[in-house]
Order: structure tokens, then sequence, then C-alpha cells
């Protein structure tokens, strides 16, 4: 399905879509990109990490087998709409999108019926942007979502596998939109907002002079790019209310152990935690 005459197309030339022609160029792939920013194109042709690029160009687009989209999810809609004219027939695309319903099915309904999209997520990322940022070896520890529909068939599926297999990610798992929204609810936006509420909570300009380790591997992720992620939150709005307020409850719940002086109780919460926390630890 995936060989070496494969031509790859990279249709927003970021982190993730830079890390992913990064990965696939090392591994002897055909590479080409679209980008925007002439900087970013520039930049990874002389990295040597695509065969070429441009802003725009038609006859990138027409000659790809595989196109991947590493554009935000509304951009993403909007460029299909727009260019998929030029895609080849049975050609299969995918993306790097963080939220999956509503946008999967707006793509898939817009598509011309010789046109695959099967929609996936790269679990890895880093707190900055850009292609200058690009590594494909974050994905050797990462998870690699795919997100079937009915409207995909067995062969779609098995490309999106097989695509994550040459990257090298470290486990692949097939859910549903729906099923994996809601994960993402909690072991991804919950987590950042919880990363922005720590920075936002404390105004005190010399923190960095005092803090250790815990605080600055809790916020990390708060240096967050603010189209992207209001654009995600917003995406995923009614399971990540739920997921706020599960936490703020669970939150509450440590401070009435507090209150009360439950020493047993609050020693509770920190076995369950370290338990819980242990199955990550492989």
């Amino acid at each position: 399905m995936i060989d070496r005459q494969t031509k790859f197309l990279i249709v927003g030339l970021g982190l993730m879509g830079g890390s992913y022609a990064r990965g696939l160029k090392r591994r002897g792939y055909t590479v080409y990109a679209i980008d925007k920013n002439p900087d970013s194109i520039a930049f990874a042709l002389q990295k040597g990490w695509i065969n070429g690029g441009a802003t725009m160009d038609r006859t990138l687009i027409q000659q790809a087998d595989v196109v991947i989209f590493g554009l935000y999810p509304h951009a993403m809609i909007q460029w299909i709409q727009t260019h998929q004219s030029d895609l080849k027939p049975g050609i299969f695309i995918t993306d790097v999108s963080g939220v999956k319903c509503h946008i999967v099915d707006a793509v898939q309904a817009l598509l011309r019926p010789d046109v695959e999209f099967i929609a996936s997520h790269p679990m890895a990322g880093k707190e900055v942007s850009g292609v200058q940022n690009a590594d494909d070896a974050m994905f050797l520890e990462a998870n690699f979502l795919i997100t079937p529909t009915e409207r995909n068939t067995p062969e779609g599926i098995a490309f999106a596998e097989e695509f994550a297999k040459i990257l090298e990610f470290h486990h692949i798992a097939v859910l549903s939109l729906r099923e994996h929204d809601e994960m993402i609810g909690f072991v991804s936006q919950l987590t950042h907002a919880i990363a922005v509420s720590l920075m936002n909570c404390n105004d005190n300009p010399h923190l960095h002079e005092y803090t250790g380790d815990s605080f600055r591997d809790l916020t990390r992720i708060a240096r967050i790019n603010e189209v992207l992620w209001a654009e995600l939150f917003f995406a995923n709005q009614d399971v990540l209310v739920k997921e706020i307020d599960a936490f703020t409850a669970e939150l509450q719940n440590l401070k009435n152990k507090l209150i009360e002086h439950d020493e047993e109780g609050l020693k509770a919460l920190f076995v369950q935690s370290t338990q819980r926390r242990k199955r990550f630890d492989k």
C-alpha cells in the first residue's frame, strides 16, 4: 500500500507536519510540502527533509499519493473545500487534529467519493512550534490514534496503521470519534487547562527564581499556542467542561480532607494516585 514510489504531500509544515516530513524522508520516502510561510519551506529544503515545496502548487497536489494535513482543523476543512478537485482518485488523506467529532464529519461529508479521509492523531508534541523544532524521534515513545467512521474502508484503516508503523510509533490504537474526544478531553485538554490555570493563579514575577522541578514539569505545557488551543477547546467544549467539573470536584475532595484533618483520607488519595500512576512506568 505504501512503497518507495509513494509520494507524500505534507500540507502545513509546522512542528507536527515537519516531524512527519523529517521522519518519512529519513526513511527514504519522497516528501513534498505546501505551507503559506516560504521560510518554512526553505528551512525544510535546506535540512533535506523534503524533496520540494511551495506556498501553493497544484502540481504538488496532483502528483501526491498520500496527503497529510498539519493544519488547524478549520483551516484543513477550508483547504479541502478549495483544492480537493486536484486530488488523485483513490488517494488517502489523514491529519494530526486534536479533536475529531464534527471535524471528521465535516471533512468526510464534503469530500469526493473517490477520496478517503482516515483521521488520525499522533499523541506527541512539544511546548514549542514551527518546523524549526521538528523531531521525529518524539514518535518512538508516543501513541498513534486512528479514528475511523462508517465511511472508511478496511484499506483506509490498514493504510493508517502502516503509516504509524513506518514512523515507529510505540503503540497504535483504534477509537471511535467520540471515544477519542472524551479521552483527549481528559488526558490532553484538561491537563493544558490545569497548567494554564496554575500559571494564571499567581502573578509573582519571581516564581522562576524559586521553583523546583515539580512546578516546571506541571506547567511545561502552559507555553501554549493560543490560536490553536482556543479552537480545540471550543471544538470539544462539552467534554472539556465535564472534565473540568470532575477535576474541580476531586480537588475539592482533597481540600475537604485537609479542612477536616482527615489524615487517613488524605493518605488514601495519595496511595490511589501512586498506584494509578505506576501504570505509566514501563
